[in-house]
């Protein structure tokens, strides 16, 4: 298993965007993404974070290198307001129910 955290902070007022287009993310009907939850901070709606789970860090590099991945990253970089955040981390269980 293989996995990330990724914390962006938005433009003022584009956290609603930045939402969108990581909920529309080609990601999440992928079937080697076992995990994709995306938040947002209860005290600044433009900083969302995104925590994915992939069943390996192949599969993770190989999804990053289609068009689709790059098309979506491009449609991103415009929205944030600097680096994003990133941590690595290894699935090992829980739910998420919505």
């Amino acid at each position: 298993m293989h996995g990330f955290h990724a914390t962006m902070t938005a433009h003022p007022g584009k956290g609603d965007e930045l939402v969108e287009l990581l909920l529309a993310a080609p990601s999440l009907p992928h079937e080697d993404c076992v995990v994709f939850l995306v938040t947002r901070s209860a005290s600044n709606s433009d900083v969302v974070s995104v925590t994915e789970g992939w069943t390996s860090r192949e599969a993770h590099a190989e999804f990053f290198a289609t068009q689709a991945a790059q098309t979506l990253v491009a449609r991103l970089q415009p929205l944030l307001a600097g680096e994003s955040q990133y941590s690595d981390q290894v699935p090992v269980g829980g739910k998420a129910t919505f």
